[in-house]
């Protein structure tokens, strides 16, 4: 297949009049390829409890996705290899069905240790891989398997203490004492329709919860759910493979259907029973948080309503049985989760984020709830806090006060007043804190930096490189730094006096009119706009500009990190003002001199596979092309948290759900339009697709299909990708690339 490649780049480049030459053109198929373009930079960085170690996973030079575990020791300033992936398993773990599902829900891929755990007192690690556990103790050479089941389990974890660790087997919690390897089950009446200790599907999907139980601070206590997934419909979805179609029954949770019931409830290891909260009388309402204060008898939980208009953080006593209510938030759209709750000085004072003033900001209060004072103030939004000095009395965040497209490190004191920047360069940091926050681990980029790794101390003084991973002659991104583009960053005003952001690349020599491809999300709670390296969707842009496209991304309102007001039009609306955002871009980018009106083509994924269906019907105009990806078609064919979150429930509003589905618009299509899905997609279901092809097919009205058999949302795996990106690319070359 290689041999062919150049041939190929070289007929269309001279076809489009494009300069570089094939030799050092970035293929498609270097993207996918080992040594990572991206450089050996690091991930799942964390501090050792005692600060005496930095601990990452990294990918071996033969297969940057598979992982084994790094340290660097931080007296000595040495890095070495902790843990090799092989010596616990070779080839590939076999996955159960939960926990592809759960990994599918956490973003996660790649083979080898791809999640590890230290104990609180930072003298041992654990790694779950395969279904089962490895313990291993500092100093041993060789770790110690503590589960060997034909089970598999999930969600394992260190007890607070580190003398347990307790995982989920087959719908029922289980703990085992490290030291003597015996084992209890704190459940057993899990299976069919209940589930004890895990997270439901939206839980984990929406909401961001990934687990189902808590183990309080001195491992007297757990809390734990209990789901009953029986009210929730039973949908039948066929997965799609290259040589048989697997029926999958699943309860799916369609938009204004029922969700599951939960509870939640205290174990006491004294009593070995389980005292279950009562939740209120309304039972239609989410989980969304639990987390123990420091005195181990009290639980705080975050119960929303089912509209999630309203959202309250409820204190529970493990030993009385009492609550009370701390704080509410509340809102006539909606209210967006977060996990900054801390408790400090032994839990008499608590630490909230709340967007009450329209942007996402830090507030203290005391153990009742009552507001003490606002931390942060002013039209930015707070990330997240990152790390809590008591001793200096001082909280140290991430957030967006210089510019929504850059994540930087701030501090502000617990007493308020001035907020303080710390990171000092440019770009994107990622921080994770040493328990004392005395020093902090940076994981930086730009849009043209890989990830560069460093340490240092709470002023932000770097101490030491832990990868620099500096693009010098042998790193694998030199080859091509030559035809390296930067993108440029600025605003435009739309027609009603919105500024929106924008991020542009044009070829490195222009020549007369140029073909563009807009690449967009434009849903909420994400951003594409941001100063940061892009993985290979970035690298992708820099194969399309050096072909000579012009590739431009705009946030339309509705995105993140620009506070409540500019997420709320879409509220009830989907796929409207986010469309007009994106025309409005597109004209933009029309009014450039180098830019080909006629030649504008747009592409995204899951909700950008929405918005590229809903530009290429209602705008078709301004667009003259478009793949759509894995494409929401008709938002009650997906779940109800997100859904109804921004939508309201359809038994309610259905007009809205009428007005915000691709439907309506299909018959206005008149440019080419391809449309690609996983056939097993299990988050949003292959039928959005099937349903619009056969729409479309009953209008007699054309258009492109490349379907994946056996892929779930994300499409993943290295030869797919190279068979993803070279059908979107194929088709713009065919479409637009040409004058």
């Amino acid at each position: 297949m290689k041999k062919f490649v150049v041939p190929l780049i070289t007929c269309i480049a001279a076809l489009l009049h494009f300069q570089v030459s094939a030799q050092e053109s970035l293929t498609i198929e270097r993207i996918f390829q080992s040594p990572a373009l991206d450089g050996a930079a690091p991930k799942k960085l964390k501090v050792s409890p005692d600060g005496k170690r930095v601990t990452f996973l990294k990918g071996k030079e033969s297969d940057y996705e598979r992982y084994d575990l790094w340290e660097y020791d931080v007296a000595s300033g040495k890095t070495s290899k902790l843990f090799d992936s092989n010596d616990l398993m070779t080839g590939n773990e076999q996955l159960s069905d939960e926990e592809k599902a759960r990994r599918e829900r956490m973003r996660e891929s790649g083979t080898g240790i791809i999640d590890y755990f230290w104990s609180n007192d930072g003298t041992a690690l654990l790694f779950p891989l395969g279904g089962d556990a490895y313990y291993l103790k500092l100093g041993d050479k060789k770790a110690r398997q503590l589960l060997n089941t034909d089970a598999f389990e999930t969600d394992i974890k260190f007890s607070p203490q580190g003398n347990y660790i307790s995982y989920v087997r087959e719908q029922n919690l289980y703990i085992m004492h490290i030291a003597s390897g015996k084992e209890q089950a704190i459940t057993t009446k899990g299976g069919g329709n209940i589930k004890y200790a895990m997270a439901e599907f939206v839980a984990q999907e929406e909401m961001s919860r990934m687990t189902g139980y808590w183990w309080s601070p001195d491992e007297s206590h757990i809390a734990l759910t209990r789901v009953d997934m029986s009210p929730v419909e039973m949908v039948t979805r066929s997965e799609i493979y290259a040589d048989s179609i697997k029926m999958v029954t699943q309860r799916y949770p369609l938009a204004g259907t029922a969700n599951v019931d939960i509870g939640l409830g205290v174990y006491h290891f004294k009593s070995q029973k389980i005292d279950w909260i009562d939740l209120g009388e309304e039972k239609d309402m989410y989980l969304a948080r639990a987390k123990w204060m420091p005195d181990s008898l009290t639980l705080t939980y975050q119960w929303q309503s089912r509209n999630q208009q309203l959202l309250e953080l409820r204190a529970y006593n493990a030993q009385t049985g009492k609550q009370q209510v701390l704080i509410t938030e509340s809102s006539n759209t909606w209210v967006n989760l977060h996990d900054d709750l801390y408790f400090l000085n032994e839990g008499e004072q608590i630490l909230w984020a709340s967007e009450r003033d329209g942007f996402k900001h830090l507030y203290l209060f005391d153990k009742q709830g009552k507001m003490l004072k606002q931390l942060t103030k002013g039209d930015w939004v707070v990330d997240d806090v990152e790390a809590i000095d008591t001793l200096n009395q001082q909280v140290f965040f991430t957030g967006r006060k210089d510019t929504p497209i850059e994540k930087q490190l701030y501090k502000v004191s617990l007493n308020g007043g001035k907020v303080d920047k710390v990171s000092l360069r440019k770009g994107f940091h990622e921080v994770t804190f040493s328990d004392d926050s005395t020093i902090y681990v940076d994981r930086f980029s730009t849009f043209n930096t890989p990830w560069q790794v460093s340490l240092h101390d709470q002023q932000g003084k770097r101490l030491t490189w832990l990868e620099q991973n500096q693009i010098d002659a042998s790193h694998p991104l030199n080859t091509y730094q030559s035809q390296w583009v930067n993108p440029e960053f600025g605003t435009f005003d739309t027609p009603d006096g919105a500024q929106l952001h924008y991020r542009l690349f044009k070829p490195k020599k222009i020549t007369g009119k140029h073909p563009a491809i807009v690449f967009v999300y434009g849903g909420p709670h994400a951003q594409v706009v941001q100063d940061k390296w892009y993985g290979n969707r970035g690298l992708l842009m820099q194969h399309w500009v050096n072909k000579g496209y012009v590739v431009f991304s705009v946030d339309n309102r509705g995105s993140n990190y620009r506070g409540k007001a500019f997420e709320e039009p879409l509220y009830q609306k989907m796929g409207s003002i986010e469309v007009d955002d994106q025309v409005a871009g597109a004209k933009f980018l029309a009014s450039l001199g180098y830019v080909d009106e006629k030649r504008i083509g747009i592409h995204g994924h899951s909700y950008g596979g929405y918005m590229t269906l809903m530009a290429m019907f209602k705008a078709g105009d301004t667009f003259s092309a478009g793949v759509s990806g894995a494409p929401v078609t008709d938002w009650q064919l997906y779940d109800t948290h997100y859904t109804e979150r921004y939508m309201g429930n359809p038994t309610l509003v259905p007009e809205a759900y009428t007005a915000a589905s691709v439907f309506p618009y299909a018959k206005d299509l008149k440019n080419p339009l391809l449309i690609y899905h996983g056939m097993a997609d299990d988050n949003v279901l292959f039928k959005h697709s099937t349903k619009l092809y056969k729409h479309l097919q009953d209008m007699a009205i054309t258009f492109e299909t490349m379907d994946y058999p056996g892929k779930k949302h994300s499409i993943r795996g290295k030869n797919t990708g190279i068979h993803l990106y070279k059908t979107i690319t194929q088709f713009f070359d065919r479409t637009i690339g040409r004058p």
